[in-house]
């Protein structure tokens, strides 16, 4: 990306984004979150503890951001944004428990069943879920319930069987199959690309967007997915647990095939720049959100966290 570049934000102008987005998240989700109360208050304790222990808001960003650029509603973004939020770290939860990835550490805190216990991680973590549904289906997101209904069915598929879930099954069953190149892209696209596809593809929706433009930000959603998880593998094999808020090294220990390990440091650090370039240009426009937006993939594979 070159510095003269007016068509791409700074890195300084999207860490602001970031961050201001972020926060507006996170009072949104303050205040749509249930507050811990009656005998069953320690279950939405924990799901406050989960949102609030950190995070970039990578796909609330992208969900807000989206939206501006298709000329949606703020607000019913707001809300969008907060629902994926809510899923996503409903995965983590889980994803987190002993049966799954056993993990101590998320966004450098205590994961949710070492600072309470599984059963009520568990329940979190199906609190969050639903909620999500909950904020979707709300008249508060959108006037129309067609509208409604196509964010509700979108983000079901993203997170479900095909999806998520299925990408993590993959996941789970990697340590005792020889996958190659092509099968770790299919994990990665499900496991963590599908909800990257939701978050863009819901700016369109809450705008009536025609469909190229959808298939557009799809594309960008796809690209920028990929890129995204080779450098999250990237920081897993040269990262430190400090430095990357959770830990690091797990994949290789469990025998697990990522691209890096196929492919080397090099190559997919190669292959994570050429995504980010082909994402930034599916990208139009002069707006604000078209510059943050192409500018984004180039700022994830650079992270060290």
């Amino acid at each position: 990306m070159a510095a003269s570049d007016l068509s791409i934000a700074s890195p300084a102008e999207l860490e602001s984004a970031l961050k201001a987005t972020a926060k507006a998240v996170e009072s949104a989700l303050d205040s749509l979150l249930p507050r811990p109360a009656g005998l069953h208050g320690r279950a939405q304790e924990a799901m406050r503890y989960a949102v609030f222990a950190g995070g970039k808001r990578l796909r609330p960003f992208l969900v807000v951001q989206t939206a501006a650029l298709q000329g949606a509603d703020a607000g019913g973004a707001m809300r969008v944004a907060c629902a994926i939020e809510c899923l996503h770290t409903y995965s983590l939860v889980h994803d987190d428990l002993p049966a799954m990835d056993d993990d101590d550490l998320r966004r450098g805190q205590p994961t949710a069943h070492r600072k309470f216990d599984e059963a009520t991680a568990i329940l979190a973590g199906d609190g969050l879920l639903t909620l999500a549904f909950e904020l979707l289906a709300d008249p508060a997101t959108h006037a129309s319930g067609a509208v409604r209904a196509e964010l509700v069915a979108r983000l079901a598929r993203a997170a479900g069987s095909d999806g998520m879930i299925g990408g993590q099954m993959i996941d789970i069953e990697a340590p005792n199959r020889q996958l190659g190149p092509d099968q770790v892209i299919e994990l990665q696209q499900k496991k963590t690309g599908a909800l990257f596809e939701f978050s863009c593809a819901a700016g369109g929706v809450l705008a009536d967007a025609s469909g190229p433009e959808l298939d557009r930000l799809r594309a960008y959603a796809q690209d920028f997915g990929l890129a995204f998880q080779i450098s999250d593998d990237l920081i897993d094999v040269l990262s430190t647990a400090e430095t990357a808020g959770k830990g690091v090294g797990k994949d290789a220990a469990a025998g697990k095939a990522t691209l890096v390990s196929l492919w080397g440091v090099e190559r997919a650090r190669a292959e994570a720049e050429r995504l980010a370039q082909r994402a930034s240009a599916a990208i139009s426009g002069a707006s604000e959100a078209a510059r943050l937006l192409r500018a984004l993939p180039y700022y994830l594979i650079d992270r060290r966290s």
